[in-house]
């Protein structure tokens, strides 16, 4: 063993004497108690470490059953009826508005119907291809003819041959052969001809309560002798 490695045994074995020399040495009495040192101050603080990854999120939690609907509840009584309010004053009226300007006039209506002439109570008689008689009468029955009318109207004839338009009044004569109202009466007319003839129309108007001045002062000019006048004037059948 060289020099070196027993010197360095030699030092270790003096340490571990003195250090066994003094815990055996070592007394049982407490040591005198020492002040405590005042605190030192507080060191600064660290800087902060860097804020960690977010985790991720957790999946959603199932949607819970919904609950049952609540009952409705009981409808409430109604209210009682309030009593009606007293009636307001009737407010003052107001001023009467600008009167509006006249309006179009309107379109002509169409013509309404003739009205019944006022003159007279007329009725009209046709007879068709009638035949006179050179002896006697040839008598038309006409219901027309009252007492009245007897006492108070007129009757006028008219004839024509059948075909013919043209009508003419009675009495009438042509080439000698004449045709006249002999007579009338309640119900009835009497023609009387000079000769015997078929094919004759004739066309009797009777007037109920009107005399024939009557009929000229309110039908001035009118020609009872013209049928076609008497016609229009008092809307008679022109046939």
């Amino acid at each position: 063993m060289s020099k070196l490695k027993l010197r360095v045994l030699g030092a270790l074995s003096i340490v571990l004497a003195a250090a066994l020399c003094i815990n055996a040495c070592k007394s049982n009495a407490p040591g005198p108690i020492t002040v405590t040192g005042a605190t030192g101050p507080t060191g600064a603080t660290g800087s902060q470490g860097a804020t960690g990854a977010t985790g991720s999120q957790g999946a959603t939690g199932a949607a819970g059953t919904p609950g049952a609907a609540g009952s409705a509840g009981a409808a409430g009584s109604p209210g009682a009826t309030g009593a009606t309010g007293a009636t307001g004053a009737t407010g003052a009226t107001g001023a009467t508005g600008a009167t509006g300007n006249t309006g179009a006039t309107g379109a002509t209506g169409a013509q309404g119907a003739t009205g019944a002439d006022g003159s007279a109570n007329v009725n009209s008689y046709l007879f068709v291809n009638q035949s006179v008689p050179s002896v006697g009468y040839k008598t038309l029955n006409i219901p027309a003819i009252t007492a009245s009318v007897v006492a108070q109207g007129a009757v006028i004839v008219y004839t024509r041959n059948t075909g013919s338009t043209a009508w003419y009044a009675l009495p009438y004569s042509l080439s000698g052969n004449t045709l006249t109202v002999a007579d009338y009466g309640v119900g009835y007319v009497d023609i009387q001809a000079n000769f015997t003839s078929g094919g004759i129309d004739f066309r009797v108007v009777v007037f109920n309560g009107t005399s024939v001045t009557q009929l000229a002062v309110q039908h001035p000019g009118l020609n009872l002798n013209n049928y076609a006048q008497v016609a229009a004037a008092l809307h008679l059948p022109n046939n």
